[in-house]
């Protein structure tokens, strides 16, 4: 089984979503199974420049950052479509996503690689039968609030993607009662089998 971790949250020491997302990980992982571990902080390249609409630019026409860009877009796709279990630890920030989770979707949400289109233009995602687990932390925003802008983007671009089984572990309004929040987080992983 291979599991993806992919941490998004700005801070490397004392966050709490990659604390958690370590507990997770401990509590899922068996000896057998490999880990491909992605901290968006350390690479993500924003879409810019583009010349035409879907990530498409002939490679003769690719400036040196657009091939970077597509090396790292590739990869990101690759290990989606490579991954059994991903687990995505996210804080929330000002009421939606860090940018590097948004810059991480913009590469990963491919025609014919994560999602493609029917004829009648209706969209497909292609990459059934994995299982999510979203870790979601928040200074004061209640999780699945009308405040949330987060949980229902991320829930619908991985169902856009083709993956329904989307388990949900929040820590929120950890700026209100950290102990709390923590501890019912902790408590949702120690019922996953």
């Amino acid at each position: 089984m291979k599991i993806y971790q992919i941490d998004t949250s700005a801070r490397k020491e004392g966050s709490t979503s990659r604390a958690l997302a370590k507990k997770l990980l401990d509590k899922i992982k068996r000896p057998e199974d490999e880990v491909v571990y992605r901290d968006l902080n350390d690479e993500m390249i924003f879409i810019s420049n583009l010349t035409e609409s879907g990530m498409k630019i002939p490679e003769g026409e690719q400036s040196d950052q657009h091939k970077k860009m597509f090396e790292l877009s590739d990869k990101l796709v690759l290990e989606l479509k490579e991954s059994d279990k991903i687990i995505i630890s996210v804080p929330i920030y000002n009421f939606g996503p860090p940018a590097t989770l948004k810059a991480w979707v913009d590469l990963a949400a491919r025609v014919k690689q994560t999602f493609k289109y029917n004829e009648d233009g209706s969209r497909v995602g292609l990459l059934e039968d994995k299982q999510v687990y979203l870790i979601i932390t928040s200074g004061g925003t209640k999780i699945n609030s009308k405040d949330d802008f987060l949980t229902p983007w991320l829930t619908h671009v991985l169902n856009f993607f083709g993956i329904k089984n989307i388990n949900i572990i929040a820590a929120d309004q950890i700026a209100i009662d950290y102990e709390k929040s923590v501890k019912k987080a902790e408590e949702q992983i120690n019922k996953i089998s």
